[in-house]
């Protein structure tokens, strides 16, 4: 018992003394950069598969013909 406490002790020193953490506003920052570049690659994936999609499906009417 006396490990785990002692870790969390050690842990939460480490945390507190030696991490050198982002400040506030960039960190908003680079949010917004990961929630736009998320949102335009999933944009990007979802034409791609859209476009296959299309070329799948005139493939198979093609071979069904």
């Amino acid at each position: 018992m006396a490990g785990i406490v002692n870790y969390i002790s050690e842990s939460y020193n480490e945390l507190r003394n030696h991490v050198t953490w982002t400040s506030w506003t960039e960190a908003q920052k680079l949010t917004v950069l990961v929630a736009v570049f998320s949102i335009i690659f999933s944009l990007a994936i979802w034409g791609i598969d859209t476009l296959f999609s299309g070329a799948i499906e005139q493939y198979f009417e093609w071979v069904k013909s």
